[in-house]
């Protein structure tokens, strides 16, 4: 299962099931899990631990130095949960010791060609990057969050679960939890409810949550008296709790 053409230290460690395609070259410090498939032509570098039955595709760059200028060869990693799929030309690099050392990408994850995952990024699982996505350092992208092709995101900015960037978003600042946005410039455009639906979301769930987006972007309050009034709205919901929390939680304010 392990191409004549690889190139694969023997400091890197792979499990029973692993899959190594033609001319790939896979670094000191790689833990590749059982059932992952990497294509021909991948360059993996370490330290990068890679979980089970991910599928990489041909040309990709894993675990690469962070494109930093303050990065001065200290040791950082890159962690890959399970079942990810990783599109042809896709680079996803190592973290810095500026913030935590490591980049982290869960499991579930769709990110087709192109796609760019900058250091000290954390992504959750399910999430969608189209075709030339891409995140500057430090970005959280919630679990179920898609970002349409050539969506461009700033570092740092936080992007919650279940929203959704159309094709050629500019995000510089937060995005809540179940909000879609787009256009040019990038604004918010009412809540993701398709994919609240598709992922078994209540009714009452998603009523509550176009609620809460009305509270936010229609009343021209304050952010910090719109969720005072959308804590009184939550109840038992987990969903807008979740919202809540993340906007008491924004480091760069939320996109409007």
């Amino acid at each position: 299962m392990i191409e004549p053409s690889a190139i694969i230290d023997s400091r890197a460690e792979l499990a029973d099931g692993v899959s190594i395609g033609a001319f790939s070259v896979i670094g000191p410090g790689v833990k590749i899990d059982t059932g992952t498939v990497i294509g021909s032509h991948v360059v993996i570098k370490g330290p990068t631990s890679i979980g089970k039955h991910n599928r990489i595709y041909q040309f990709s760059s894993i675990g690469e130095d962070p494109q930093d200028k303050k990065y001065a060869s200290e040791v950082t990693r890159l962690e890959i949960g399970d079942r990810n799929t990783i599109r042809e030309f896709a680079s996803m690099h190592r973290g810095t010791v500026q913030d935590h050392s490591v980049t982290h990408i869960g499991s579930d994850n769709l990110f087709m060609a192109y796609t760019h995952v900058a250091h000290d990024c954390v992504i959750g699982d399910h999430v969608i990057m189209a075709n030339g996505a891409s995140l500057a350092g430090h970005v959280r992208l919630n679990s179920h969050a898609i970002l349409g092709g050539f969506t461009l995101v700033h570092q740092f900015t936080q992007i919650g679960q279940y929203s959704f960037a159309a094709m050629g978003s500019a995000i510089t600042q937060d995005i809540p939890p179940f909000v879609m946005v787009g256009g040019k410039p990038t604004k918010p455009h009412g809540i993701n409810s398709v994919g609240m639906e598709r992922n078994g979301i209540s009714a009452e769930d998603i009523r509550l949550i176009r609620k809460a987006y009305k509270i936010i972007y229609k009343m021209n309050l304050r952010l910090e008296d719109a969720i005072d009034q959308m804590e009184d709205l939550a109840g038992d919901s987990k969903e807008l709790s979740d919202m809540v929390s993340f906007l008491r939680n924004v480091t760069r304010g939320i996109l409007r």
